[in-house]
């Protein structure tokens, strides 16, 4: 099993009359649900599903594919679809800056002071 502190080897005991059920996994997973909350916020943020593949393995030892981690973003689309179909207000507002920043010493400041 994946887990966020590495990999865990889990040996289940076979039971031949289907009775036992462990509580500290869900059956038949394979990776913990905290890498799939990391990724969905590393994918919320904007990160490339590339990095995210990387950053887990590097992070965490646990190999995701790009393709697996788009998958398990997909989990957002309903999230982004709301968000851009959502009512807009009717004001808003700009606020546009601009600035030049000139890097002078001190005495080419002075010859141009009068």
């Amino acid at each position: 099993v994946d887990t966020q502190f590495g990999p865990i080897e889990v040996q289940v005991p076979r039971d031949r009359n289907g009775q036992f059920h462990q509580h500290t996994l869900p059956d038949y997973k394979q990776h913990s649900d905290v890498l799939e909350s990391t990724i969905i916020k590393l994918y919320s943020k904007g990160v490339t599903t590339r990095e995210i593949a990387d950053l887990i393995e590097k992070m965490y030892g646990s190999h995701y594919s790009p393709a697996q981690v788009s998958n398990i973003s997909k989990q957002m689309l309903p999230k982004v679809e709301a968000y851009h179909k959502r009512k807009l207000s009717d004001k808003f507002f700009c606020v546009y800056l601009d600035a030049t920043y000139l890097p002078l010493r001190r005495e080419t400041f002075e010859r141009f002071v009068f």
